[in-house]
């Protein structure tokens, strides 16, 4: 179950970036940044009904579609959540993987069941799963193509939080707007930078990660928003973070 996010925890401005396309609402629209939508009836997802419908022409299309906006996912500058109330499987927890951070609902089921069905994970997910979980828990998981629930995820370090369904059926949800809650009052550049320092960290020699560390701290040092912390602590108040 996807949501657009309130007011209160929409992306401020300096957050944006020029790859951001199609995500940001006209300032005089008033609408929030990013909308998604549960979709219900005819238009409830993908399913493998429709991809054996395409022929290979088109999966190939459909799958480069498919990484191409993993890729943007995992690029967004501002931290994302992704809320798992529901199934998340295949091409789902691909999507999930893309988010920098995860919640799942206890009795949500997650899991890269591509092998189940003659496919392999197209989307990011090789490259991905591994990262969150190790080589050897990933290959297990994708070779099995084996099915989790919230909590045996959590308990793999798949997702940060399984929380207890709720009647509504959207208790991940609410744990993920929380976290977001917690984000928000945070420093943007700082929060944008650190993000940029470990994903880009995460893909080289531990040298060169220091050197990506060095060069994301450098860049943080003149910000408006580093000087109000320290004067805020010495102060001894809370900070006003501007995003400058």
């Amino acid at each position: 179950m996807l949501r657009a996010l309130p007011r209160a925890l929409r992306l401020r401005r300096p957050w944006m970036s020029p790859g951001a396309r199609g995500c940001a609402a006209h300032a005089s629209t008033r609408t929030p940044e990013i909308q998604v939508q549960a979709l219900t009836g005819p238009n409830q997802g993908a399913d493998l009904k429709e991809r054996e419908r395409m022929s290979a022409a088109e999966v190939g299309t459909f799958v480069q579609r498919l990484r191409g906006l993993m890729s943007e996912i995992a690029a967004f500058p501002a931290p994302t959540i992704a809320a798992m109330d529901g199934f998340a499987l295949g091409g789902g927890l691909e999507l999930a993987l893309a988010c920098d951070l995860r919640i799942a609902a206890s009795s949500a089921v997650m899991g890269l069941i591509e092998t189940t069905r003659g496919l392999l994970p197209g989307a990011g997910g090789t490259q991905r799963l591994p990262r969150c979980l190790g080589v050897a828990l990933a290959k297990e998981l994708i070779f099995t193509g084996r099915r989790l629930n919230g909590v045996q995820a959590h308990e793999l370090g798949l997702v940060n939080h399984a929380v207890a369904q709720n009647e509504e059926g959207d208790a991940a949800y609410h744990r993920a707007l929380a976290l977001a809650q917690e984000i928000l009052p945070q420093a943007p550049i700082a929060v944008r930078l650190g993000k940029v320092a470990i994903d880009r960290g995460m893909e080289v020699d531990i040298a060169s990660g220091m050197a990506i560390e060095h060069m994301c701290y450098a860049q943080n040092i003149p910000t408006q928003d580093r000087l109000e912390g320290m004067a805020a602590f010495r102060e001894k108040r809370p900070p006003k973070f501007v995003g400058k």
